[in-house]
């Protein structure tokens, strides 16, 4: 695998469907942990764009509660709670730092690469709640919607380092 000198993999340019699609997924959450990088608590919890009170460590915790949802609810149909106890992840808590959220992040990811191993991109799962309930989408559809979430939030992450430290780029 090429990775980019700040270590985060490169997305494939050629090949089959299903490893470009996983690639590119990688590279954007690569890209949020790079977002979260060499930054103390204070910082991660810092909502730099007002007046939003978005934050990179809200960021890391949503993403972890979109995974959840997607591969465990949504793609295997489990009845699983929420990660977070508000259910979208952006609320912090004084205990909680970016280690322990990266590290429940991670295994979101690491519960949906379980589930989906082995399956067919036509293979599908149900929406289970919000305004397209009951509706039926593949794992194309799921893999491809998660690029577009981890995409758009990692614009926000951008915003949110540059405001914190003027680190940009990525």
């Amino acid at each position: 695998m090429n990775t980019l000198p700040d270590g985060r993999p490169v997305p494939q340019m050629t090949g089959d469907e299903r490893p470009m699609l996983e690639s590119w997924l990688d590279f954007h959450r690569a890209t949020l942990e790079l977002k979260c990088a060499g930054l103390d608590d204070a910082q991660v919890r810092r909502a730099s764009a007002e007046p939003s009170s978005l934050t990179l460590l809200g960021l890391v915790q949503h993403l972890a509660e979109v995974e959840r949802n997607w591969s465990q609810r949504v793609f295997a149909g489990l009845d699983v709670p929420p990660v977070y106890e508000d259910g979208t992840g952006y609320a912090l808590e004084t205990g909680r730092g970016l280690d322990e959220a990266l590290a429940v992040w991670r295994r979101e990811i690491a519960r949906g690469r379980e589930l989906t191993a082995g399956r067919s991109l036509e293979d599908t799962g149900r929406i289970a709640g919000g305004p397209m309930a009951g509706l039926e989408v593949s794992l194309r559809w799921v893999l491809i919607h998660l690029i577009e979430e981890y995409a758009r939030h990692n614009g926000h992450a951008d915003i949110l380092r540059e405001r914190i430290d003027g680190v940009t780029g990525a």
